[in-house]
This record gives C-alpha cells, structure tokens and sequence, in this order.
C-alpha cells in the first residue's frame, strides 16, 4: 500500500512553499499538515487541494488518482462517479455489511441443522 502522507509531504517539500502559507491557504494548521504527512492513507480531496495550491500533478504518483484518470480518458464518467460515491457513501458501507450479516447468518443456521 502506498504511503500517500509521504509522497504529499515528498511534493509539498519539493514545491519550495512554506508551510505556513500553505497551512493558512487550506485554513488549517501546522500541527495537521504534520499529521497529514505522517497518515499513510490522506484522503484523496486533501491531496487535490494541496496540489492545486502547489501546482503539482498527484496522479502520476498516487495509484487510486491514475485509475481515476484513465477512466475520465476513456470518457468512462459514470464508473467514476459510483467509484467515488462507494468510497465515500454511509449508506454503502452499511448495505455491505447487512449484506454480509445475512450470508453470515445463513451460514450459521445451515452448520447448526
């Protein structure tokens, strides 16, 4: 698994802003581009704005950012918007673990007969 904290922190230190500028433009604070940095899994709008601010390209270094972008090539946005609803969506993490529940029970009443 890529270590997404290292590669933002890799290109926020390449990019020569200061920190503090960069902290104050995303209206957070040192302590969170800290902990940011040292989070193996940042969350993918983050790493966006962050490389909006330091004009920087993440999709050549960040694997989940090149499938999304191979797909907005092939013109496939309909897949990038249920991808991207899945990840993020309550309601389809709660349907997926009803689901497994049930098949969970099914198999506990067929072992127990």
């Amino acid at each position: 698994m890529q270590h997404k904290g290292k590669i933002l922190e890799k290109a926020v230190r390449e990019s020569g802003m200061p920190l503090t500028k960069l902290t104050q433009r995303l209206k957070k604070s040192r302590r969170w581009i800290y902990n940011s940095f040292e989070n193996s899994n940042v969350s993918i709008d983050y790493i966006l704005e962050i490389g909006k601010i330091i004009h920087y390209d993440f999709s050549e270094d960040i694997i989940e950012l090149k499938k999304y972008r191979n797909m907005a090539s092939t013109g496939n946005y309909e897949l990038i918007r249920e991808s991207q609803e899945e990840g993020t969506s309550s309601d389809f993490w709660k349907n997926k673990y009803v689901s497994l529940l049930e098949k969970y029970n099914l198999l506990l009443e067929k072992n127990s007969k």
